[in-house]
């Protein structure tokens, strides 16, 4: 084998040669749209990549896994309350009340 044929493998293996991932098979751009229900039907179960000149580009998810994404993973509350700050009192000082003008409403 030469060098210019060791080096075309190697373009098809980076190329055109995907391996499935944790994350899901990898589509073509062109296999994509040519197989696009096949693609949609493949979402449900794990996300498909499609990519384009070898290198991912867009991503195809159910509609579960895509609102599971969107979906805040706490309130703000709970947020808030698993802060290191949760317990004000002894982050903040207290407020000195003897020093508050009377006012007339």
């Amino acid at each position: 084998m030469t060098s210019q044929t060791i080096f075309i493998i190697f373009i098809y293996i980076e190329v055109f040669m995907y391996e499935p991932n944790e994350d899901g098979p990898f589509w073509q751009l062109q296999e994509a749209k040519a197989m696009f229900s096949k693609v949609v039907r493949s979402a449900q179960d794990k996300p498909q990549i499609i990519t384009v000149h070898g290198r991912e580009n867009a991503v195809v998810l159910s509609m579960d896994a895509y609102k599971k994404l969107i979906s805040p993973k706490n309130s703000l509350v709970n947020f808030l309350e698993q802060s290191p700050w949760a317990d004000l009192d002894q982050v903040l000082p207290q407020r000195a009340y003897d020093n508050m003008r009377e006012t007339s409403l």
